[in-house]
């Protein structure tokens, strides 16, 4: 690194820490500045490397530096920051797993906010490709592809292989990426009638009654561990009802750089989530990019505002509060079946939230189950994996989970992120399809 004090020390005693997203300032779009904060960062990563195994930015940028006339980073091309850019979807394990150089460290390096910050200039620069506009906008696509004749025909489609190739030569979406059903019986449909006959009853750490945050892809594309959830807290009178409304969390545009129009999505969902939470309600949901968003992004982009903050302090994992329960023996324990193996895909943005793994904790408590859990990216992130350019790069990410999982032979393989669990059976390329583990659990309990 030779442009740093070699007597600085190595890595944290400390937490990390994270600092607010300065987005509403000028500054933050100056792009001479960025690239000054490029270098700097990009050369302590070349002198480090401890993340080449994570995503494909870091082996991109080894390629270039090793590849340039110096050897280092000064050598390297600044238009060729850009596509160490392109490869980050914001996953945060670098800062969370593997940095040791992360704030309160004295050189302050938080890559994935950086990537935000070039996503975020690039997006305001240029735009965003119609594919992306597309593949980010989801509450649109969904609301369409959820119409019982569209649904139904949209579905087919995305299986026929000439229509895939077709899809990939004008969209740049690849012709082998598993794209996800759409059903036209939505979560928020097939538990309309749904009245809960449990009583509330609060502990230290929850308030004991709950409002889902169904999400896009739970609501439309995943409705069965929308409706395991509704099982599973009523199972352990925990009384439970949807959210009133809602929109896509922001995640997807978040990772566009479209900092704008996830402050749309901040200007719907918060005042809903707020109203909830009034009434003694917690807020939970049932993917982990969705709570993410809510725990950790929205409160960083909005540092200042009360509402947000407080949702952060009542928005949790499912795991998470079952778990959190547990602690005031809450929890049901009345498991009628076991589930044997279980191979655990603990995906990324689950992982980052800091709570430990409440999945894994959870499973390991149903009798005659034995879990191998599975601490690797599955290179997917709702959009990089469908990508032309990027889903062959997804898929040799994802490899050593497949190959964890094929080595263990489970009963039953399972992710957090259902697009994770998809990917790893692309990959596994059988007829055995990921099984959330919400919905192992309500077998588990026999509901």
């Amino acid at each position: 690194m030779s442009n740093q004090k070699t007597s600085v020390r190595e890595g944290n005693l400390e937490a990390p820490t994270r600092h607010a997203i300065d987005w509403k300032n000028p500054e933050y779009y100056n792009e001479e500045s960025l690239f000054t904060e490029l270098e700097r960062i990009y050369d302590i990563c070349h002198g480090c490397r401890r993340c080449v195994s994570l995503c494909n930015s870091f082996p991109t940028l080894f390629d270039l530096v090793d590849e340039s006339d110096t050897m280092e980073v000064d050598g390297v091309d600044k238009k060729d920051y850009w596509k160490v850019v392109d490869h980050c979807y914001l996953c945060d394990l670098c800062y969370m797993t593997k940095c040791p150089y992360v704030p309160p460290h004295e050189w302050n390096l938080d890559f994935p906010h950086t990537m935000l910050r070039a996503k975020a200039i690039k997006n305001k620069k240029e735009g965003a490709s119609t594919r992306d506009k597309i593949l980010t906008s989801t509450d649109k696509v969904g609301s369409f592809a959820g119409i019982p004749v569209v649904s139904s025909v949209v579905n087919t489609v995305n299986k026929i292989k000439p229509a895939r190739q077709v899809l990939e030569s004008v969209m740049g979406i690849h012709a082998d990426a598993v794209l996800p059903e759409f059903h036209s019986q939505t979560a928020r449909k097939i538990l309309a009638g749904h009245k809960s006959s449990a009583t509330a009853e609060a502990t230290d750490l929850t308030q004991g009654k709950v409002a889902v945050f169904a999400t896009c892809y739970g609501n439309r594309n995943a409705p069965q561990i929308v409706e395991d959830l509704f099982k599973i807290f009523e199972h352990n009178n925990i009384p439970t009802t949807f959210v009133n409304t809602e929109v896509c969390c922001g995640m997807p545009k978040l990772e566009l750089g479209d900092l704008e129009a996830v402050e749309q999505t901040k200007i719907t969902n918060i005042p809903q989530l707020i109203n909830m939470i009034d009434q003694g309600y917690d807020i939970v949901g049932p993917i982990p990019s969705c709570i993410l968003m809510f725990k950790q992004e929205l409160p960083l982009m909005f540092p200042d505002d009360a509402d947000v903050q407080k949702v952060k302090q009542h928005i949790f994992d499912p795991f998470e509060y079952l778990m959190l329960r547990n602690k005031d023996k809450k929890l049901k324990t009345d498991f009628k079946n076991h589930l044997g193996k279980v191979s655990y895909h603990a995906s990324c943005h689950l992982r980052v939230q800091n709570i430990g793994l409440k999945t894994r904790e959870l499973l390991e408590m149903v009798p005659d189950t034995t879990v191998d859990t599975i601490e690797r990216c599955s290179g997917h992130d709702g959009t990089y994996a469908v990508k032309k350019e990027f889903h062959d790069i997804s898929m040799k990410i994802c490899r050593p989970v497949i190959n964890k999982v094929k080595k263990f032979e489970p009963d039953h393989y399972t992710s957090d992120c259902p697009m994770a669990g998809d990917q790893i059976g692309h990959g596994l390329d059988n007829d055995e399809s990921a099984v959330h583990p919400l919905t192992l659990i309500r077998k588990a309990y026999g509901i």
